[in-house]
């Protein structure tokens, strides 16, 4: 993996890549990672697409908030699993959304709770895999702020 452009400080994250292809390198803090798209949409498979990043991060943030909020309670969760996919719907296909004309995206998230709960507590876990803080931005209004250096 290439080294970190140049002026660039460890607490920010940090892409680059070559103008000719899909594939990314990722420096966050010493962490390094690869991003790519799949062949079938151009790209050499050399790490997870943008979009997977993304599930990732919801993935991981909401089994993080559901453990530390059993933990909290010293409930018996043992193992937290969840599936994410996104794909693009139809927004006239959406009861529930505001948006009703064009194309929306929509995240599908599946969680599973191992251990010995009652119905009261998976249904509160439930309730608190939406209170994790990257659901949270997802689900609200979000200022990117672009500039050229």
């Amino acid at each position: 993996m290439s080294a970190v452009p140049e002026g660039i400080t460890s607490a920010d994250v940090i892409v680059w890549g070559e103008g000719s292809m899909f594939a990314q390198q990722i420096a966050i803090g010493r962490h390094r990672l690869k991003s790519d798209e799949p062949d079938s949409a151009g790209g050499t498979d050399t790490g997870p697409s943008p979009y997977d990043l993304l599930l990732a991060a919801l993935g991981s943030c909401t089994s993080m908030t559901v453990g530390m909020y059993a933990r909290k309670k010293n409930w018996p969760l043992e193992r937290i699993t969840v599936w994410l996919r996104h794909s693009k719907i139809y927004a006239a296909d959406c009861s529930e959304c505001e948006t009703r004309e064009g194309m929306l995206d929509r995240i599908e998230r599946d969680v599973r709770f191992e251990g010995l709960l009652s119905a009261e507590q998976q249904s509160r876990l439930l309730e608190i895999a939406d209170k994790c803080p990257v659901h949270r931005t997802l689900t609200s209004e979000i200022n990117i702020r672009t500039r050229l250096l």
